[in-house]
């Protein structure tokens, strides 16, 4: 860059929307416009005001006209100039305000004092350092073309690391040609059912998101829960239940059921994809939090059992933070086209700057090593939660495996609500088990509290679960 466009580019300055109005010479409508742009405050004491010149020419003014507007207002004191430093605001011309009456705020509740709410990871883990490390390299690598409308199937470079990554941590089988890039979970269903690239109904678990299943809903799609037991969803529900025989297709979440706690058994794995072969069926797996297991090395996705028969869909929401909007669909040959064309031309949704800087923090070993530290920081959080109920409420046991962000606690039948008023109390956040629970579900209902152990800060931990054992119901 040259000085001499510099010096041109200063000479032209900033821009200053005034609008010369009313009757009077030129030079005292800009007078009043300028008085008045500091009055309500539009013009900040301390703003720097164009050069006269440049002020002339955008207004089409005379710079003689301009300079003497400039030269009043300095006397009058609503601007100031120096030598070098040009004409500003004055530092006291402050706006003058109208009077306002006073409005009455509505008062919001207060908030919990402990929030031990599902779904969440630890806000304060997330790794800033390797995530701007991450985008400085991203950016640098970038071509000239990453920066126009978008890829909708999402970045080259986010989808083969990703191929990579999930074949290596999950045994998904893939190509990044399979792979679609959406915001995440959410995203994705609306762009499998409300683009009509399936269609209901939808046979779903007796337990999940409810948010999942009004989505669906506002997509006219009917979802028929199935059962749940130990072992997972009671697939053999599919083919003899008369109202799931005419399921097009079955949301799941093997690995650890939402949020019940279960991985699907490795029979009911097998009979499921056998459904879907046989009858020409769609599985969508909902990998939620598979990288998180305790107790031992992950379950692989279902979707290495067949991945023409489904649609494995992830995101970063539980491993990196819900802030950043990135998720993926792993389709089926046949759905991929059908997908993009209800994604639309352009990239509307993912940012690609975030899809460069997750490609580089898979590649450079970040991310796996980020995964790593909050698996054991999230195992030591459950095992402290395990400790206090020990401790305090021996008779109330945690369900489902050590996984994930949440646990589930089990209560005596018919205590559930009155445990939530208990904790309520104690200023404690979070969720009973009925409220996940599907309308229309048959199986026997039951009582728990979803405890999510991530989301408190370290040093508020251990009160938020004093306070919770408070509340927990006696021993019979």
């Amino acid at each position: 860059m040259s000085d001499s466009w510099v010096n041109s580019a200063e000479r032209i300055g900033a821009d200053l929307h005034v609008e010369l109005a009313g009757s009077g010479s030129r030079r005292a409508a800009l007078i009043r416009a300028l008085r008045a742009a500091v009055q309500d405050g539009r013009l900040a004491p301390g703003t720097r005001l164009p050069p006269y010149r440049s002020l002339a020419a955008d207004l089409g003014l005379a710079r003689n006209t301009v300079a003497d507007a400039y030269a009043e207002l300095v006397a009058e004191g609503w601007l100031t100039a120096r030598q070098g430093s040009g004409t500003r605001v004055a530092p006291r011309a402050e706006p003058v305000r109208a009077a306002r009456v006073p409005k009455k705020v509505p008062r919001r509740a207060a908030a919990p004092a402990h929030n031990l709410m599902q779904g969440q990871p630890d806000a304060g883990s997330f790794p800033r350092g390797a995530w701007l490390s991450s985008a400085r390299r991203a950016l640098n690598a970038a071509p000239n073309e990453a920066f126009g409308p978008g890829d909708p199937q999402g970045r080259i470079e986010l989808r083969r690391a990703l191929a990579g990554y999930l074949a290596r941590v999950r045994g998904v089988r893939t190509t990044p040609e399979r792979i679609v890039i959406c915001s995440g979970f959410a995203h994705a269903l609306r762009l499998l059912f409300g683009g009509q690239v399936l269609r209901g109904p939808l046979a779903v678990e007796s337990y999940g998101l409810g948010f999942h299943r009004s989505l669906l809903a506002a997509e006219g799609v009917r979802t028929v829960p199935v059962g749940l037991d130990e072992q997972g969803a009671r697939v053999a529900e599919l083919a003899e239940r008369p109202e799931l025989k005419g399921v097009r297709s079955a949301l799941l979440t093997p690995a650890h059921q939402f949020p019940t706690g279960g991985p699907l058994h490795p029979e009911r794995r097998a009979a499921v994809v056998d459904w879907a072969r046989a009858r020409g069926r769609v599985i969508l797996e909902d990998d939620y939090d598979g990288e998180f297991r305790y107790d031992r090395e992950p379950v692989g996705a279902v979707q290495g059992l067949d991945p023409e028969r489904v649609v494995y869909i992830g995101s970063v929401s539980k491993s990196l933070s819900p802030a950043v909007r990135l998720g993926w669909m792993v389709l089926p040959e046949q759905l991929v086209d059908q997908v993009l064309a209800a994604k639309g031309q352009r990239e509307a949704w993912a940012s690609v700057l975030d899809q460069l800087t997750l490609a580089d923090l898979i590649e450079s070993g970040a991310y796996d090593r980020h995964v790593r530290r909050m698996r054991q920081r999230y195992r030591g959080r459950r095992d402290q939660l395990l400790a206090a109920l020990d401790e305090h409420a021996p008779h109330i046991t945690a369900a489902g495996i050590a996984a994930g962000l949440h646990a589930v606690l089990r209560l005596p039948p018919g205590t559930e609500r009155s445990v939530l008023k208990a904790t309520a109390w104690q200023g404690v956040a979070l969720d009973g088990l009925a409220a996940y629970r599907h309308p229309d579900a048959t199986m026997p209902g039951q009582d728990g509290l979803v405890v999510g152990y991530a989301t408190p800060p370290d040093h508020a931990y251990q009160a938020a679960l004093d306070a919770l054992c408070r509340a927990l119901p006696p021993a019979p």
